[in-house]
């Protein structure tokens, strides 16, 4: 009898053994795993992609937080500059990298307009990276020519409204911020204006000064300077929150445009693939950069603001920019090339 309830009180142990063993086994799995995906990360010096070229706005945060990386993590974070191409070839490099967290990529709201623009991308946004997160954001600012007799947003719609194709607006070529940022406004508002593109923001701020062209969405920092010097005049910043570079400048959404928000933003995302223990470490580390007082300041000086998203809201952040810039595009006419 006893023999009996013994073997018995055996076989229920072995049938409670069995029932954890995937469990256990499941645990392996991911303490393996995770083992496996940061021994000692970063085990070698990170490339740190920017598909521009240096002394850009890409290539200064860049430098500035791979600066505060290698100070963290002990190993170097090389800047490593790939031009060309609309960013293309930059990003595309990145895209096809190596997914052990050794590559990564600062990349700018091209990332997202690339593909609208153009036919032929040789990368998918959305399913070639693993976004770390959105680093920084930078405000266009609408300026006017100050011969223009408008002294708002308002005043420029209902002027644009009598006047239909008879404005033009200058921008950094097609595709570009400063140009989304007016088709942007112009598909919200009504109005028709005609788009003059430039080979970059500088030549279109020069015809701009000069009255040859009469509205303009340049960057903060470019336009700054001739703001403060009473050549152009501000009439509202692009980004959702006014700008602390000009605080008294109301945005286009308080101007009669709610929901209006048009920013070139840049972020950091590694290839498809990267372990998320690694995506997670180099964005806790990216935050904490960019709240050191040093990277602070150097944001504040070129007009930008930190922002340090999770990964999950870098992701949805990029898949509303190109659903948005997507139906402006259709909007405007504008067809990928």
């Amino acid at each position: 009898m006893e023999t009996g309830r013994r073997n018995e009180k055996d076989r229920v142990a072995v049938i409670k053994a069995n029932a954890l063993l995937p469990a256990a086994s499941l645990l392996l799995t991911l303490v393996c795993a995770g083992a496996a995906a940061q021994p000692g990360y970063p085990a070698k010096p990170v490339r740190f992609i920017v598909p521009s070229a240096a002394g850009g706005g890409t290539d200064i945060i860049a430098r500035a937080l791979a600066q505060k990386l290698s100070e963290s993590l002990g190993a170097q974070f090389v800047v490593d500059n790939r031009p060309g191409a609309g960013q293309m070839i930059g990003i595309e490099m990145a895209a096809r990298s190596s997914a052990d967290g050794h590559t990564i990529l600062m990349a700018a709201s091209t990332l997202a307009i690339n593909p609208i623009m153009y036919k032929k991308v040789p990368y998918d946004p959305l399913r070639d990276f693993a976004p770390i997160t959105q680093a920084a954001s930078l405000a266009n600012v609408l300026v006017v020519h100050p011969s223009l007799p408008v002294r708002s947003v308002a005043d420029l719609i209902a002027y644009a409204k009598q006047r239909p194709g008879q404005l033009n607006f200058a921008s950094a070529g097609v595709g570009t911020s400063p140009q989304m940022s007016i088709e942007l406004l112009k598909s919200m508002a009504g109005i028709d204006m005609v788009h003059i593109p430039y080979k970059g923001s500088s030549p279109g701020v020069v015809d701009l000064l000069a009255g040859q062209v009469s509205v303009m969405a340049p960057n903060l920092l470019t336009a700054l300077p001739h703001i403060k010097a009473g050549k152009l005049r501000a009439l509202a910043v692009t980004s959702a929150r006014r700008s602390e570079g000009l605080p008294e400048v109301p945005t286009l959404a308080e101007s009669g445009l709610p929901g209006y928000d048009s920013t070139q933003w840049y972020g950091v995302l590694a290839p498809a693939g990267t372990a998320r223990e690694i995506v997670e470490r180099l964005h806790g580390e990216i935050v904490r950069a960019l709240r050191a007082p040093e990277v602070m300041q150097r944001l504040a000086a070129d007009g930008a603001e930190p922002v340090g998203s999770s990964p999950e809201e870098f992701a949805a952040f990029i898949k509303s920019e190109i659903d948005k810039w997507a139906r402006v595009a259709r909007a405007a006419g504008i067809r990928a090339e």
